[in-house]
C-alpha cells in the first residue's frame, strides 16, 4: 500500500494523543496525578494539539477533503465513520475533565467521573482507528490478529512516555509512570517482532485461481491491463524492496523502541535533571520511530487486487 505521509503522520499523532489523554483522563481525574496548572494545561495542550493535527492530516489523503464532514453519516456500517463519531464525542468530556482538572484544580468527583469518561473515549477511538484496518480482508497482513493490539499498545506506549516526560519536566513524582512507559515500550518491540514474524510467515490463501475460480494450471496475465500505472497501482500496489524494507525495521527497532527504552532506563536511576533530559529525548525519539513504523505499517501490505497486474 502506498504509505501516504498524511496517513502516516494521523495515526502516530492520534495514537500517541489519545493514549495521553486517556491517562492524563484516568490517572488525573481519580488523583494519582495532583492537579496542577501548568501541568495540566501543557499536558491538555499536547494531547489535543497532537489529536486535532493528526485529524485534520488526514484529510489531506481525501481526493474531497471538503467532503470528510459526510463520513460521520455510515458509522452504522464504517469503522472510518466510527473513528469520526468517536473522536469529536471525546471532545466533550475532555473538555469537561480539562476546565475541572487544570483551571478549578479539582479531582474526583464529577472530575473524576469526566475523565475516565475522557479516558474510555480515547480508548474507544484508538480501537476504531485500529479496526479500520484490521477488518479490511483484502490485506491479509492488516487483517490478523496482531493489528487491533498493536494500536492500543503503541497508543498506551507513547503516551506513557510522553506524560513521564511532561512529569519529568515539571519535576513531580513519574517513577510509576516511567515504570509502566518501559515495560509498554518493551512489550511494543516484543509485540511489533512477533507481529513482523506473522507477516514474514504469512501465505495468502487468495491466488489468480482462486480470485477466476478457473481449477487446474495456473492462471497467468498475458498482458497487463493498461498501458502505464493507474491509481490504483500507485495506492494499492506499492512495493518496497527487502533490503530497504530490512533496514527500515532495524531503523524502527532502534528509534521506536531500544533507544527509549535504555533512556527511561538511565532516567530511572538518575537525579533531576538527567532524568528530564532523557525522558524528553526518548519522547522525541520514539515519535520519530512511530513515524518510520507507521510507514512500513503501509509499505509492506499487499492488496489482493494485484493480482489482476499479475503481482
Amino acid at each position: 500500500m502506498h504509505p501516504a505521509f498524511s496517513v502516516v503522520f494521523f495515526t502516530t499523532a492520534t495514537g500517541a494523543g489519545y493514549g495521553l489523554l486517556a491517562l492524563l483522563g484516568g490517572l488525573g481525574g481519580l488523583g494519582f496525578i495532583q492537579p496542577e496548572l501548568w501541568l495540566g494545561f501543557v499536558g491538555m495542550a499536547l494531547a489535543l494539539g497532537l489529536i486535532i493535527a493528526g485529524l485534520l492530516s488526514s484529510t489531506g489523503h481525501l481526493g474531497r477533503p471538503e467532503r470528510a464532514w459526510r463520513a460521520f453519516s455510515q458509522w452504522r456500517s464504517s469503522w472510518l465513520s466510527r473513528e469520526g463519531v468517536a473522536s469529536v464525542a471525546t471532545f466533550i468530556p475532555a473538555g469537561l475533565f480539562g476546565i475541572g482538572w487544570v483551571f478549578f484544580g479539582r479531582s474526583g468527583g464529577w472530575v473524576a467521573v469526566a475523565g475516565l469518561l475522557t479516558s474510555a473515549g480515547a480508548i474507544t477511538t484508538v480501537g476504531t482507528t485500529g479496526m479500520i484496518y484490521a477488518s479490511l480482508k483484502p490485506v491479509a497482513q492488516w487483517h490478523s490478529p496482531f493489528t487491533l493490539p498493536a494500536y492500543f499498545i503503541f497508543a498506551g506506549m507513547t503516551g506513557g512516555v510522553l506524560l513521564n516526560a511532561l512529569l519529568q519536566g515539571f519535576a513531580m513524582d513519574s517513577t510509576a509512570v516511567l515504570t509502566g512507559a518501559l515495560l509498554a515500550s518493551l512489550a511494543g518491540w516484543a509485540w511489533k517482532l512477533a507481529t513482523w514474524r506473522h507477516n514474514d510467515r504469512l501465505e495468502i490463501p487468495t491466488t489468480a485461481n482462486t480470485a477466476t475460480g478457473l481449477a487446474g494450471g495456473t492462471v497467468r496475465s498475458i498482458e497487463w491491463p493498461h498501458t502505464e500505472e493507474n491509481y490504483l497501482l500507485k495506492e494499492m500496489g506499492f512495493r518496497i524492496a527487502r533490503k530497504h524494507s530490512a533496514k527500515l525495521r532495524r531503523i524502527t527497532q532502534a528509534l521506536a523502541f531500544a533507544v527509549p527504552a535504555i533512556l527511561l532506563v538511565i532516567a530511572l536511576v538518575s537525579p533531576r535533571p538527567v532524568a528530564a533530559i532523557a525522558s524528553v529525548l526518548a519522547a522525541i525519539c520514539q515519535l520519530a520511530g512511530m513515524l518510520v513504523e507507521r510507514w512500513l505499517f503501509f509499505a509492506e501490505a499487499k492488496h489482493t487486487v494485484t493480482l489482476y497486474y499479475g503481482r
